[in-house]
């Protein structure tokens, strides 16, 4: 066993090797602060918890499609969640994709015709939601600004790109199960709400 000191600004870092194992040990001095940031532990961790996280949407993100839409020139809406919350809204959440293979840009037609919204730049406010049981149509939340709470600043898809979008609806009753969700210049769908 062999054991080296090195001393840095944070005290003394020992190295302590045994056999072909390293065991990296820092302390800090008696008169300093520990330090806030400690590099050693976020430059290790967060690789793993990020690669971690990505393999597993990956292996999930098949069985969590509500449903797709198919819109103009080879844009695709990929609907991955309808959930309510406890505050009386409803958050749909998806993806808009672009299977040509060319750049596209979005239509205008999908921030919906409303003055307010308008103002706001290309957005998803033009979506709605139909409850055909109660018999009524829900649009996109605006804040008291006028801007829709959806994804903005939507304009140019690049060939094969996806961009994550999301929409805020007033919810519908509890006894609401189902409604039919509709964008401008994309086929309308079925979605079971959670």
């Amino acid at each position: 066993m062999s054991v080296r000191y090195a001393w840095n600004r944070r005290g003394a870092v020992a190295v302590v090797a045994v056999a072909s194992v390293a065991l990296f040990v820092a302390g800090c001095g008696a008169d300093e602060k520990p330090p806030t940031n400690k590099p050693t532990s976020t430059t290790t961790a967060p690789p793993e918890s990020s690669s971690t996280a990505q393999g597993s949407q990956t292996a999930v993100e098949p069985t969590e499609i509500l449903a797709v839409l198919k819109g103009k020139d080879g844009v695709d809406l990929t609907i991955t969640s309808a959930e309510r919350d406890a505050g009386g809204f409803l958050t749909v959440k998806g993806a808009l994709k672009n299977t040509s293979e060319r750049s596209l840009a979005l239509p205008g037609q999908i921030r919906g015709d409303e003055t307010e919204v308008m103002k706001h730049g290309n957005s998803l406010g033009g979506a709605t939601l139909i409850d055909s049981v109660g018999k009524k149509r829900y649009y996109v939340l605006r804040d008291t600004d006028g801007r829709p709470l959806t994804t903005t600043g939507l304009d140019i898809l690049p060939a094969g790109e996806t961009a994550a979008v999301f929409m805020q609806f007033p919810a519908p009753p509890a006894t609401t199960t189902e409604v039919s969700f509709q964008l401008p210049t994309f086929e309308p769908a079925t979605l079971k709400l959670s």
